[in-house]
């Protein structure tokens, strides 16, 4: 297989015997990554590795198991992308789909929008939304509550269970046993926190970063400008997507996000609590906090045995490193949220094999 010319790959610096570990953060480059099969294409020198980029996936088992008993509330409808109707709780089987197979009101939508039309049209019962999501679904997920608050919709809530971006990256480059050298930040993050919102990578991990778009173009170009900088010693923040991304992103949105949700600690599968890294709807808001309205509250919860999901997610191993990647863990009947879903590590290994 020929390999991307003009890349170096040597890295001043940095210990030879182990190749530059870049991390992309973003369940869509993982994907794209996959597909285009840049992985296979990059000298032995530069190792591409996935983070907790996907946002079904680090929503930990004990929040699972909480959604999965609300949903069972009799006159509650719950709301829900598609990826989290099969994650798994702590017990193997245990799903939003198999809830709805024994008679809970669980209903797939594309947007919070969506939810908050059911709410509209079904005024007797209580229709619960689970945000699940970064800065990039947030916005979104405000602007409904923001509407719901105006149209005084009572029988509309929010089970947030969003997180930020920054804490999470934090936790990683603070674990002295996850190995990262380079980051290709998250796309559609950016084009609502910004890009100047990685500027903390540089400037106090001393990690080249670049803010990429999802076109295969895009991420060569991101590997290759990763790659310079560690040839040359340097730690800085591109934004290589400004066909989409300003230095300030998107105001309008970050405000209606900040206006909504504050943060707090929050558990992440296969990174535990890390403070600040959750998003609460703010009590002024209350009404519209799932949370509050039904007493939820979610612990970590426990990994299947066997499932390395939570190692995945840290970029600490390779979805086929798991013993059960392709064999009792599939796309047909997943194990782990990283085989579930769309933006999942594993999920893009498994549909992109090469053999």
């Amino acid at each position: 297989m020929p390999r991307i010319p003009d890349f170096p790959t040597s890295f001043p610096g940095h210990d030879e015997s182990h190749p530059l570990r870049l991390m992309e953060i973003c369940g869509t480059h993982t994907m794209s990554i996959a597909r285009a099969g840049l992985r296979e294409l990059l000298p032995a020198q530069v190792q591409l590795i996935s983070g907790p980029g996907c946002p079904v996936c680090v929503t930990p088992a004990g929040a699972i198991d909480a959604v999965l008993k609300l949903s069972l509330t009799p006159g509650v409808v719950i709301a829900t992308f598609g990826d989290l109707m099969r994650v798994p709780g702590s017990v193997r089987g245990e799903t939003l789909a198999a809830c709805r197979a024994k008679g809970a009101a669980v209903r797939m939508v594309y947007s919070a929008a969506d939810a908050l039309t059911l709410a509209r049209e079904d005024p007797e019962r209580q229709v619960v939304f689970l945000g699940v999501g970064f800065e990039t679904t947030a916005p979104g997920t405000a602007a409904c509550i923001l509407a719901a608050s105006r149209e005084k919709l009572h029988n509309f809530s929010v089970l947030s269970l969003g997180k930020y971006t920054e804490p999470a990256l934090r936790a990683l480059l603070n674990d002295p046993d996850c190995v990262i050298d380079g980051l290709i930040c998250p796309g559609h993050v950016a084009t609502v926190m910004g890009a100047e919102a990685f500027r903390f990578l540089p400037q106090e991990y001393h990690r080249p970063a670049v803010v990429a778009g999802f076109e295969t173009g895009d991420l060569l170009r991101a590997v290759g400008d990763l790659c310079r900088m560690a040839a040359a010693g340097q730690a800085d923040l591109l934004n290589d997507y400004p066909r989409a991304v300003r230095a300030d992103g998107n105001p309008a949105a970050r405000a209606a996000m900040e206006q909504v949700f504050e943060p707090k600690d929050d558990y992440w599968r296969g990174l535990g609590l890390i403070p600040g890294s959750g998003m609460a709807i703010r009590p002024e808001f209350s009404e519209y906090d799932a949370a509050k309205k039904f007493g939820f509250v979610p612990g970590e919860g426990t990994e299947t045995p066997g499932c390395r999901c939570g190692e995945v997610l840290r970029g600490a191993v390779r979805p086929e490193s798991c013993p059960l990647f392709g064999k009792i863990c599939t796309p047909a009947d997943p194990v782990g949220p990283c085989m579930v879903s769309g933006e999942g590590a594993c999920a893009a290994a498994y549909k992109y094999r090469r053999v």
